[in-house]
């Protein structure tokens, strides 16, 4: 079966993929989105999003995302459920073997896959993201104003959350399963010497609660020790045991770094002729919806620019 043929193919349909296919649907690029295993990425696990330029009472996470959905598809943005098993970028066309049916061909690709939280895999935590359980302190940590709450991890990424989260929270808990910490020295230093962050470790998150109320109120904590159990109060549960890329299609194709992150030269360019990255794929630091917007938008114009050098112009698939 010969493979479809695209101009633009984007995968990913978070902040940055959709609005990659804005400005390239608006282009008339006739952009072919690829949805991927989580539809709407990670402002889609969001409730309400309060930084979002233009939304001065806020809006839902996947409001906002279905919002620029349909503005996109306005232009002429066609949208596909699938997964990418395995992308070819030997050779333009760029080749992607799909997981459902017949494979793909792009004159031009953006990758806007994203990064997935590492989550602890309680059912409790899964039924409370949004409600109290997170993993971006930046997005939720206003909502704790003068509470106390946890952050679970000891690397920089656990430190630098805790910190953050003193702005807002009357008390920060580190929770920590091992007693030292992965966590560079400087980091480790600068939560140290802040009073508002207390320390509990080793101990072992085993539930979150209360999952039928729809709010965290408590987790059920273990010492690893001995097994010892108990209960602790809290408004909020933070996650700072990092994200994962989803670049695992890609084979090592294109630079990335240690953590798996693409590599990104002039904000979105990548190593391949024609071949964009934005949003979280390759932004390791900001992580907001906003920035992800953006270098979707510089992925849209940069794709346009390549294309029309290469002698594809609008309405080409």
């Amino acid at each position: 079966m010969s493979a479809e043929l695209r101009s633009v193919v984007i995968l990913g349909t978070g902040c940055a993929g959709l609005t990659a296919a804005l400005y390239t649907a608006r282009s008339g690029l006739q952009p072919l989105v690829i949805e991927g295993q989580e539809a709407g990425g990670q402002l889609g696990l969001t409730t309400l999003v309060e930084n979002f330029p233009g939304f001065v009472e806020g809006i839902q996470g996947p409001e906002l995302v279905d919002n620029i959905r349909r503005q996109a598809q306005r232009f002429g943005a066609e949208y596909r459920s699938g997964n990418v098993r395995r992308a070819d970028l030997s050779a333009r066309p760029y080749r992607l073997e799909m997981e459902e049916g017949q494979d793909l061909r792009a004159e031009c690709l953006i990758i806007a896959t994203g990064a997935r939280a590492r989550w602890l895999g309680l059912p409790s935590e899964q039924a409370l993201i949004g409600h109290g359980v997170s993993s971006c302190a930046t997005c939720d940590g206003f909502f704790f104003r003068n509470r106390d709450i946890i952050v679970v991890g000891g690397g920089d990424s656990a430190m630098e959350e805790a910190t953050f989260l003193t702005r807002f929270a009357s008390s920060v808990t580190l929770v920590h399963r091992r007693e030292d910490f992965r966590a560079s020295r400087i980091m480790l230093e600068r939560a140290r010497g802040n009073p508002k962050i207390r320390w509990l470790m080793p101990a072992v998150i085993e539930e979150v609660l209360d999952a039928q109320q729809k709010e965290v109120t408590a987790v059920r904590l273990r010492d690893p020790r001995d097994g010892r159990q108990w209960e602790m109060p809290t408004a909020a549960v933070f996650l700072g045991i990092g994200h994962v890329p989803n670049t695992g299609f890609l084979g090592g194709q294109l630079e990335c770094d240690a953590d798996g992150y693409i590599i990104t030269h002039e904000n979105v360019l990548t190593r391949a002729p024609g071949v964009f990255a934005c949003g979280d794929v390759q932004d390791r630091r900001y992580r907001q919806a906003i920035t992800a917007a953006g270098s979707g938008c510089m992925a849209a114009l940069e794709a346009e620019k390549f294309l029309a050098e290469a002698g594809h112009g609008a309405g080409q698939t």
